[in-house]
């Protein structure tokens, strides 16, 4: 599977988009719509560039879901979680609890799963709040929209 539309508009939306590095919530340097590999203070890109970064980071990151997820997925429940795994990185759903849910063929816990995973540096985040109930309304099937004109 590959991530839609709808999946790229909330990953896109919950990352933005920052075409000077800087320092994340946990000190990680960042750029373009949340690329961390490289990253080095005082580096730009252009929107091209970090569009590029994206569309190369998808395919990875679509490919963790597609090789670690043993069950068939609907397109809004890969689509959640790629946005998912793209902010959180593989080694996390490897051991997560959601992961063991989903293989088990529990779907219905994965949106709560989903939503534990809300804090930065032991804290929690009111951005990433938003985003984990964004990304538990879309692998629901509802729309994750509500959370869009909300600060993220």
């Amino acid at each position: 599977m590959i991530i839609s539309k709808t999946g790229v508009e909330l990953l896109t939306h919950f990352e933005g988009l920052e075409l000077e590095a800087y320092q994340d919530s946990v000190g990680v340097w960042t750029i373009g719509y949340g690329h961390t590999k490289g990253v080095v203070s005082g580096m730009t890109i252009t929107k091209s560039q970090a569009k590029d970064m994206l569309k190369t980071e998808l395919e990875e990151y679509q490919g963790y879901i597609n090789d670690i997820v043993k069950v068939q997925l609907s397109q809004n429940q890969f689509d959640a979680l790629v946005c998912w795994v793209y902010n959180l990185g593989p080694t996390n759903l490897r051991s997560s609890t959601l992961l063991k849910v989903l293989n088990e063929r529990d779907k219905l816990l994965v949106p709560e799963q989903i939503r534990r995973w809300n804090k930065a540096g032991g804290k929690v985040l009111k951005g990433l709040v938003r985003r984990r109930e964004a990304e538990a309304l879309l692998f629901a099937g509802k729309d994750w929209t509500t959370y869009k004109d909300k600060e993220s």
